[in-house]
């Protein structure tokens, strides 16, 4: 079901991006989804649209449309899944090098959404829109690692603000071969 969200800023904020303004006065809008939503049109500033690199001004009056989700045009796919852990609320996958995780221009299918997908029969956070469900987090397609995928929209807004906060420890290891200078 499609709301609305009305925000004033105040001196303090005045200057912030107003990308950054709403994710952080917005339970549960990332910076991405805010960045998406402002590209879409359903950001307004005292009643015009705006970009997503507006300065924020001391009492401007901000409305935020958040439209129905949109069907899912992604495809569920019997791919099998590395999974590391599981409960009710999330899963982590760890990911192999050459998946990509989201479906997007050339690569429609064979992604980790196709298989969470499948996996999780529809029990996934729609947070990030329709071609991203339970994804929180990424990596690149060459890289293989340990993803968090949210299978509800509690899940996905709390790990969100751990991202955000940085209050959880990511660990990152590379394989180099030859001479680095």
């Amino acid at each position: 079901m499609s709301s609305e969200l009305n925000l004033t800023v105040k001196a303090e904020n005045a200057g912030v991006r107003i990308d950054k303004f709403i994710s952080e006065n917005a339970d549960g809008i990332t910076r991405s989804a805010t960045a998406k939503l402002i590209e879409d049109g359903n950001v307004t500033v005292d009643g015009k649209e705006i970009s997503k690199n507006y300065k924020c001004k001391e009492n401007d009056e901000i409305t935020v449309f958040i439209p129905d989700a949109k069907p899912l045009e992604a495809r569920a796919e019997k791919i099998p899944l590395d999974i590391a852990y599981e409960d009710s609320d999330l899963l982590v996958v760890n990911k192999p090098k050459g998946m990509v995780v989201h479906p997007a221009a050339g690569n429609y299918d064979g992604t980790l959404v196709n298989a969470l997908l499948y996996h999780c029969d529809g029990s996934l956070s729609g947070i990030n829109g329709v071609i991203r469900p339970g994804i929180v987090h990424r990596i690149d397609k060459d890289t293989s690692g340990l993803l968090i995928v949210a299978k509800n929209d509690f899940a996905h807004i709390h790990l969100a603000e751990q991202i955000k906060d940085h209050s959880f420890h990511r660990a990152y290891q590379a394989v180099v071969y030859g001479n680095i200078r």
